[in-house]
């Protein structure tokens, strides 16, 4: 009488798919931790760089520490608490400061490296808002083309009778013609005016 095997999985080979299975899970769950902990390292060096940026236009609009060398202080942002280091440093040109404000998280007894950092410049050297000559919705600086100057005629008035030739145009763009009147001289002959540019 012969005995049949039963079927199904032995001991050994329960345990070798368990290790399977928790070594599977154990590099899941690293792989998971290490981007939770990546997405808010990201996250709160975005929000410290926010800060450090607003602080920078905050020096710039309220130019009050030109004799000091620092200030810190503390704000909540996002629901979180911040603090900050502002240091001025002297340019070659003396109405006009190196700023760099730095960043952390947590309050002034919260030490270690800073999560963001930037810097600028302020003072009266700096030029008026609007004053620059870039063209954002290009990303481009605007080109000055040369103009070839246009034709004016002008003509005199007196004794005598003249024309004459004059140049103008209006820059930087296409050559405009002028005209004038001028006073003419005593004699057959006048002198005429110079042109003038027409703007656009």
């Amino acid at each position: 009488m012969s005995r049949r095997s039963s079927g199904g999985f032995t001991l050994v080979e329960v345990m070798v798919a368990l290790m399977v299975v928790a070594i599977g899970l154990a590099a899941l769950m690293t792989a998971v931790s290490g981007a939770a902990r990546t997405s808010g390292y990201l996250r709160d060096k975005t929000l410290a760089q926010w800060i450090a940026l607003n602080r920078l236009a905050e020096v710039r609009l309220l130019v009050n520490k030109l004799g000091d060398n620092t200030d810190t202080g503390e704000l909540n942002f996002a629901n979180r608490t911040w603090h900050y280091d502002t240091r001025y440093f002297e340019t070659s040109v003396p109405s006009m400061k190196r700023v760099i404000v730095r960043v952390w998280a947590g309050d002034a007894k919260t030490k270690g490296n800073p999560l963001a950092e930037t810097s600028g410049f302020f003072g009266t050297s700096l030029g008026t808002p609007g004053s620059s000559n870039v063209d954002w919705t290009a990303g481009s600086t605007v080109a000055t083309l040369p103009c070839t100057p246009g034709t004016g005629t002008g003509t005199g008035t007196g004794t005598g009778t003249g024309t004459g030739t004059g140049t103008g145009a209006s820059a930087p763009c296409t050559p405009a013609a002028g005209t004038t009147t001028g006073a003419g001289s005593t004699g057959p002959n006048g002198s005429g005016g110079s042109g003038q540019p027409i703007s656009r």
